[in-house]
């Protein structure tokens, strides 16, 4: 862990403060102040998360509270070299739909709501079925065919993680047949 001197949690501002400091240069820790300016963007007037690609840049955040805030089908929250996060709001009784990543592994994670999670080997034998619920992850090994069903009454919010990533940088699709469209 970095040993930076003068450094103090701010009671007006979000995260790390680091006085006397101007964007791009922290005491010798430039990657540490950009990184400030970065989390403080994160932040609107109301304290809800900026929903946009960060990219390759350092993130934390809140990923339950940025899931839950996402009404489009699929935002990319960071897009990597090796992994990509995004979230998603699978509508009242619609599903993720269907599909395959023969290269990437997935990991999806409940914020909120319920659903089925279906997987398999091939299409049409999904031998694999269990309800999901807010706290749940599921974990997609390369190559395995699986669908995600909102089976609530409330939009089912999640978080994904592909590895390596699945989608192009900065990726949102409104809505599932946008989605669909894309390709």
């Amino acid at each position: 862990m970095y040993n930076v001197p003068n450094v103090y949690r701010s009671p007006y501002y979000p995260g790390w403060v680091i006085p006397y400091a101007y964007p791009g240069y922290a005491f010798g820790y430039p990657a540490l102040q950009r990184n400030y300016f970065a989390q403080a963007e994160l932040m609107r007037s109301e304290g809800s998360v900026l929903l946009k690609d960060y990219g390759k840049a350092p993130l934390a955040i809140n990923i339950e509270k940025a899931a839950e805030e996402n009404n489009n089908y699929r935002t990319a929250l960071w897009t990597g070299d090796h992994f990509q996060v995004t979230v998603m709001s699978i509508d009242v009784g619609d599903d993720i739909g269907l599909e395959v990543h023969p290269k990437t592994d997935q990991f999806i994670r409940i914020e909120e709501g319920q659903g089925f999670v279906q997987m398999g080997d091939r299409r049409d034998r999904l031998d694999y079925q269990q309800p999901v619920y807010e706290g749940y992850a599921i974990m997609v090994p390369a190559g395995t065919w699986h669908n995600v069903t909102n089976t609530g009454d409330k939009p089912l919010k999640v978080s994904v993680i592909y590895a390596p990533p699945q989608h192009p940088f900065g990726t949102v699709h409104p809505t599932k047949a946008d989605a669909m469209a894309s390709g």
